[in-house]
């Protein structure tokens, strides 16, 4: 008996049985595409935490601490193998500040930096370039927006949703002075220093964040920390004006392990992205195994129906296997074409799951924004980058094995009694 006349034999029964065979597909169908949609909650909520952990900061940074054993020493951690940039960041944290472009004045942070390792880490501005000399800076993004004019604060007072009016300054900063005073509320006396704003920085990848920094030369670190001491008083220490922040940039992707394991030798305290990256992975990979696990038994139970279904087949055509036997099928054949009728089962409740499954999670991304900010009014549901269902093609073959695979265990056994049929017994029955 050809594949092809195997394929016909399993058609006709299965043509004969329609409604049987309809809600046992139907059971295998919504067994596997309730692995599949469970299973798409993970690779959704994955892919996106992923993609926010990849835009939030570079891959070849490599952030290092003071661990309170050894400080950090710029000087030999550049001389590491593959390292491109070291950049300190110093956070002048004592002061009233106030910073003043013409009429416009606010409280921003300032950060002491080194702009060519700035420079050599590759990191852009959106305007301008970095100083050369140590009387220029570059202002944050949204500093334009932080300080504001008499005018301005009115319009707020009117106004409280800053995104509906134009606040701030409106034209180009480049070339522009800033002065910064820091002021002594009990003693009434100021530290005034004036630079020139020679660069603005790159815009915050996320809409809610806000750079309002004004990046010094750390040229001038030394001269302000003095400053700062005679206005706050000479017992203040350095350590209590000032925090310091250390990152190493690789100059490739592939150099980031390398280098982040000679910092742990050398006894810093480290952080990457790909330490976290690592860690959500092996987090999800459990998760998803969870519910992959969670799915199969909902496929275990639609095997039930199947088991059933074949049994019954092998009762109703005992005569006609009896038959077949006389005319001499082999047992094998005959085991065959049942296993064949219950994978066919499978085949097609798995096909009808996929389609399935890939239309509710389109429908799950596409409506599930529109419904939470139907319920809460909030436009950032409508803007969200939030995948709440994704399924990669490793997950569709994990289900399909899972569910074809089942379904032929399922059929195996019935087909096993379909060979042990006794001939003679099998002819006699009407």
């Amino acid at each position: 008996m050809q594949f092809k006349d195997q394929l016909d034999f399993v058609r006709q029964h299965v043509k004969k049985n329609r409604m049987r065979i309809f809600t046992t597909i139907l059971a295998t169908t919504m067994g596997c595409a309730f692995l599949i949609v469970l299973a798409s909650v993970a690779f959704g909520l994955q892919n996106s935490l992923k993609k926010e952990v990849l835009s939030d900061d570079t891959l070849t940074r490599i952030e290092v601490y003071n661990n309170g054993n050894k400080e950090i020493e710029p000087t030999e951690i550049k001389k590491m193998k593959n390292v491109n940039a070291v950049t300190m960041n110093t956070l002048i944290q004592t002061g009233n500040l106030e910073a003043n472009i013409d009429a416009y004045k606010g409280s921003p942070e300032v950060i002491l930096t080194d702009f060519k390792e700035n420079e050599k880490a590759n990191l852009k501005l959106s305007k301008g370039t970095y100083p050369e000399k140590a009387d220029g800076v570059v202002v944050g993004y949204n500093v334009a927006q932080i300080l504001l004019s008499k005018e301005d604060e009115k319009k707020l007072e009117k106004e409280k949703d800053a995104s509906k009016i134009n606040i701030g300054i409106q034209e180009s900063m480049i070339g522009k002075k800033i002065t910064l005073n820091w002021k002594n509320e009990e003693t009434k006396k100021k530290v005034t220093r004036t630079f020139t704003i020679e660069g603005v920085g790159p815009k915050p990848k996320k809409e809610w964040e806000q750079d309002g920094t004004i990046r010094i030369s750390k040229e001038n670190e030394e001269a302000l920390v003095q400053d700062l001491k005679t206005l706050y008083g000479k017992k203040l220490k350095a350590e209590e004006m000032i925090y310091r922040t250390t990152a190493v940039y690789a100059t490739d992707l592939e150099a980031v392990t390398a280098i982040n394991k000679a910092l742990q030798d050398e006894g810093y305290a480290t952080y990457t992205v790909s330490q976290q990256l690592e860690e959500m992975n092996l987090l999800f990979l459990a998760l998803k195994a969870g519910l992959i696990f969670v799915g199969t038994i909902a496929i275990l139970i639609a095997s039930i129906g199947i088991f059933n279904t074949m049994t019954m087949a092998v009762t109703e055509r005992t005569r006609e296997i009896g038959v077949m036997k006389a005319i001499g099928a082999s047992p094998k054949l005959i085991q065959r074409l049942f296993v064949m009728e219950s994978a066919y089962i499978g085949v097609i409740g798995t096909v009808i799951a996929v389609i399935i499954s890939y239309i509710v999670s389109f429908t799950a991304n596409y409506a599930i924004p529109k419904i939470l900010y139907m319920a809460t009014n909030e436009k950032e549901f409508l803007t969200t980058e939030i995948q709440f269902s994704a399924i990669p093609w490793q997950l569709v073959v994990i289900a399909a094995a899972i569910s074809i695979g089942v379904a032929i265990l399922s059929g195996w056994r019935p087909a096993r009694k379909a060979t042990k049929i006794d001939v003679i017994q099998a002819l006699r029955q009407d």
